[in-house]
């Protein structure tokens, strides 16, 4: 009993995994996974089925096709189904419980007829976990548009904004509408969200990508209220951003020279100012703020880059000038003049430097493949903070995973809280009406800096009394 009293206090954070965990439930659980082709989604179907779960798995088309995205679930899919051929003997039963879609959310009709096929063949649906993502890396200007500071448009890189919505929000939101009348029909069910603390901290070089999980957030915000009602609950995991980023497709935008200068320069600074703490034998608290911290294009490059089979040599786009001077010119003739050169010359010419400037504008597309242990060590902490509140019957709303993800949500939400004194003051300022409220604000304020005030003089009194 004293131990139970007087626990031994937990370590604050450990960079152990935890065990899986679920929520005790008297029948199994049906999972409706609207993309599982991911690392992610692969570890949590394993867990899922060990478990005694079902699984619905959508396999977009267009990834299943790509041997590079689908190769773990070709292999989870020859486990089901030959589990007496070797070492599988445990995933005895896992075909029986598990059902293959193919379904491109992007698709209304699609999602309708998913879900019908998953009630048709299960009987029902208790958790949708919506985790489709895609990361979309570039500047605000260089995706496209209508080509600012006299740069010619993109469309190519433009569509990428579209893209970027359709896959991280427009995908969910088909899901979720598709799902709603059988939860609403049960009266029962659980809609978790796989976010990131993207929805909290904006990250440069990946604009679109923030604006389409803020998007997919509030809208989750707000669905919360009106399904509540049925017994429905949502709730919102936020990882890492990089667990999403680094367990699925990866477009890299064009870059500009403009931006790849930039990062040069702060690759430099960064490098020097490194070199110069090695000399120094250390680095002073304050000269760490003045380093520039990396891009996150560069980041996702060497993680990308380490694989020769995906690496990516360039990203930036020529100017129209270089392009231009790339390309053959005719010899000069013997007054020194250019000579026009044959037809055929001019057109191979103008043609190769068409297709040199149009692989240059072309999105580059990569998928990482990160050796397991280090996929490992990556997702299973959310896997496992997913499988411990689906089907739970009080799950939270919103879930922060991990340590870090906790602490850098909490610094912003604190600038954030600190600003609010500010925005009090200037709302006041630009008041127009003498409102009641204003003038409770006003007294309010007033009478905590006299209660400040006498708490000063009290204390110097007691302290001139003390003497």
């Amino acid at each position: 009993m004293a131990d139970r009293k007087n626990p031994e206090p937990a370590p604050r954070h450990s960079n152990a995994i935890p065990p899986p965990s679920f929520p005790t439930h008297n029948s199994p659980r049906t999972w409706f996974l609207t993309q599982a082709l991911s690392p992610l989604a692969i570890r949590l179907i394993r867990l899922l089925l060990g478990h005694g779960d079902y699984v619905v798995a959508c396999l977009p088309p267009q990834e299943l096709d790509n041997e590079a995205m689908s190769a773990e679930f070709r292999e989870l899919a020859d486990e089901c189904r030959n589990p007496a051929s070797g070492r599988y003997k445990e995933r005895e039963g896992w075909k029986d419980r598990i059902r293959g879609i193919r379904c491109d959310g992007r698709f209304m009709g699609q999602c309708v007829a998913a879900v019908a096929e998953a009630v048709q063949f299960f009987g029902r649906i208790d958790v949708v976990l919506c985790c489709s993502s895609v990361a979309i890396v570039g500047a605000v200007e260089e995706m496209g548009g209508s080509g600012g500071g006299g740069r010619p448009s993109n469309p190519l890189a433009h569509n990428l904004v579209r893209d970027q919505f359709e896959t991280v929000f427009f995908s969910q939101v088909n899901m979720i509408k598709a799902a709603l009348p059988q939860l609403r029909k049960q009266r029962t069910g659980h809609i978790m969200v796989l976010s990131s603390i993207g929805g909290h901290i904006g990250t440069p070089g990946m604009p679109i990508y923030t604006s389409a999980t803020w998007a997919l957030e509030g809208y989750c915000d707000s669905l919360a209220y009106e399904i509540a009602p049925f017994n429905i609950k949502v709730t919102l995991v936020q990882p890492q951003t990089e667990v999403q980023m680094l367990t699925n497709k990866i477009i890299f935008a064009p870059a500009m020279p403009e931006y790849e200068a930039a990062t040069a320069a702060s690759a430099v600074a960064a490098a020097q100012a490194a070199a110069q703490a090695e000399s120094q034998g250390g680095m002073a608290v304050a000269e760490v703020s003045d380093i520039p911290a990396p891009s996150v294009r560069d980041m996702l490059m060497r993680v990308v880059n380490a694989y020769g089979d995906s690496s990516v040599s360039s990203l930036s786009s020529p100017p129209a000038a270089s392009a231009a001077s790339a390309s053959p010119q005719p010899p000069p003739n013997s007054s020194g003049a250019l000579s026009s050169g044959s037809p055929s010359t001019s057109t191979s010419a103008a043609a190769a430097a068409a297709n040199a400037a149009a692989a240059a504008a072309a999105p580059t597309v990569r998928y990482p493949r990160l050796p397991p242990q280090a996929l490992d060590r990556l997702v299973l902490e959310t896997v496992h903070a997913l499988t411990a509140m689906g089907g739970h019957e009080n799950p939270p709303t919103r879930h922060i995973v991990g340590f870090e993800a906790s602490s850098a949500v909490q610094d912003k939400l604190k600038t954030v809280s600190e600003e609010l004194e500010d925005f009090v003051e200037a709302s006041l300022s630009v008041d127009i009406f003498d409102s009641e409220l204003q003038k409770e604000a006003r007294e309010g304020r007033a009478a905590q800096v006299a209660a400040a005030a006498a708490a000063a003089e009290a204390a110097q009194r007691a302290a001139a009394e003390a003497e």
